[in-house]
């Protein structure tokens, strides 16, 4: 018998979100990565593209380590940059399905999770 290995879904993170599309937004996501359904992203200053977010402590100016969104469904931009659709505001979140980076510290997603309020998402 196979065995089947189920991944996240597009939007399988969400609790709700607001009436219509407000709380999603169409964005490019930066080529070079390979994000998954839920992924808290940052999005790069000079170009307005989007990134997996880096927990960080040092002052980076390129934008990565500020959380703006999180990655609605699951993009593949290896092969250069790529549409994807984020939720940027007004939603709850169910906070165990969303992704970090490998290694990310209980008070590094701590700041996240701020950020993610300040923008009207609430991870629950």
């Amino acid at each position: 018998m196979a065995v089947l290995t189920e991944t996240r879904h597009a939007g399988g993170f969400m609790v709700s979100e607001a009436n219509g599309f407000r709380s999603r937004e169409t964005v490019t996501v930066l080529s070079g990565q390979v994000l998954q359904a839920g992924t808290v992203l940052g999005r790069i200053t000079a170009s307005g593209k989007y990134v997996a977010w880096e927990a960080s402590t040092s002052a980076e100016a390129d934008g990565s380590t500020t959380v703006r969104a999180i990655l609605y469904g699951p993009v593949d931009a290896t092969a250069g940059d790529t549409k994807g659709v984020i939720v940027i505001r007004d939603a709850e979140v169910n906070g165990g399905e969303l992704v970090y980076p490998a290694g990310t510290q209980p008070q590094e997603k701590a700041v996240a999770i701020a950020a993610l309020l300040a923008l009207g998402i609430i991870v629950r």
